[in-house]
């Protein structure tokens, strides 16, 4: 199901374009994670760089542009150096990154990256609060609009699984890697109503047509299941960093 032409592909131009600056070509993300959709699904890639000037990165411009025109997001972009000096603010992403990678060329660089877990928190909390405080501004805009409001839900709820995640990580309990068995975990967990954000995973991957959902009740819910998260999150005492390395 993964287009590995397309990721060979990358390489060679990358390697062709960057020369001896580039030292890692890392894929990452649901590709590698086990839950890859040809449909929804991306391939998100991690380029490592000896050093990252103007020259340097007009050099590699062209795979860039190239990259996007097959569909997929420009590459995450870092010096070694500023890979060790970011754990302390990416602690979310380099989580998923480590546990969850593929060296396509050069040094993993992601293998042993030590992560301060006392810092993970506070960035779930974050991200959850802000996300939260983002959708209730775009369902002032979408309310009476179905259209607007299946497109909110379905745009939002990729993003709020990744922190459900997170949240499992922050309380001190295994994380699963799908998404149902992640909701479903944390639903069990705090005590939310799962159903709703199953739904709109199902409407998402096209597995139920949203005509047949009560958005008002599914919307309703799926607030304050998040409410609920991001309390839970805000109480959390620090989980051992040992259990998720």
């Amino acid at each position: 199901m993964i287009p590995e032409d397309k990721l060979d592909e990358f390489v060679k131009r990358m390697r062709e374009a960057a020369g001896n600056n580039l030292e890692s070509v890392i894929l990452y993300g649901s590709a590698v994670a086990g839950d890859f959709h040809p449909e929804f699904s991306n391939l998100n890639l991690f380029c490592v760089l000896r050093e990252s000037p103007y020259a340097a990165l007009q050099a590699i411009s062209p795979v860039a542009k190239w990259w996007e025109r097959q569909k997929q997001p420009l590459p995450l972009l870092m010096t070694r150096r500023e890979l060790v000096r970011s754990t302390d603010v990416f602690t979310i992403e380099l989580l998923d990154m480590r546990q969850h990678h593929r060296v396509l060329f050069g040094e993993d660089v992601l293998e042993g990256l030590q992560i301060p877990f006392d810092l993970h928190r506070v960035q779930v909390e974050y991200e959850m609060r802000e996300k939260l405080l983002l959708l209730r501004q775009q369902l002032l805009m979408t309310s009476g609009n179905n259209r607007h409001s299946w497109d909110l839900l379905v745009r939002s709820v990729s993003s709020f699984v990744t922190l459900f995640r997170h949240t499992l990580i922050a309380l001190g309990k295994p994380a699963p890697v799908g998404k149902r068995e992640t909701v479903e975990e944390l639903a069990s967990l705090l005590g939310f109503e799962a159903s709703s954000i199953l739904s709109i995973i199902d409407v998402r991957e096209h597995k139920v047509n949203p005509k047949s959902i009560d958005l008002d009740v599914l919307f309703a819910r799926y607030l304050a299941a998040l409410e609920q998260v991001a309390l839970a999150v805000d109480e959390a005492p620090g989980a051992d960093p040992i259990t998720h390395s």
